[in-house]
């Protein structure tokens, strides 16, 4: 399952699953929900049950990189945001306020600071003013980020 991975995830993901997991297994659906949930995944309780149950209730790493793999298929952030930001555009204009996009970074979720807010309009050359795109902006908080080791 390595060869999905680049080596640094692969080594984040060891990681996390030695802090949590006992004698090397994981064996309980709360370790597991709390290492998917760690590496920044949402996994439903079903989708955890559904893995656990495959694993025989309970995973070595090599089985837990099997789930991560199964699961990173499974879950589309750039989906996700798209439909957050459709849910709040009723009229289906495509687009939001900059003044609210900068709302939403700044007051919602994991909340970014001013300079950070200020950072990802610059590098998405987003308009400080006016409407923004919420399709294009999607695709470019959503794109990997490059690895140049």
């Amino acid at each position: 399952m390595a060869r999905h991975f680049k080596e640094k995830d692969i080594d984040e993901y060891r990681e996390c699953f030695s802090l949590y997991a006992r004698n090397g297994q994981i064996r309980s659906l709360d370790q597991l929900t709390v290492i998917m949930r760690s590496l920044g995944m949402s996994p439903t309780i079903a989708e955890i049950k559904k893995y656990f149950k495959e694993k025989g209730g309970k995973m070595t790493f090599p089985d837990f990189l099997d789930v991560m793999h199964e699961h990173s298929k499974v879950e589309d952030v750039s989906a996700e945001v798209l439909a957050a930001f459709k849910g709040h555009d009723p009229k289906r204009t495509g687009t939001v306020p900059a003044k609210d996009l900068r709302h939403i970074l700044l007051e919602w979720g994991e909340k970014l600071s001013h300079k950070e807010v200020d950072q990802v309009f610059r590098e998405a050359n987003l308009p400080p003013n006016g409407h923004i795109r919420y399709h294009d902006f999607a695709k470019i908080v959503c794109a990997p980020v490059p690895d140049y080791y």
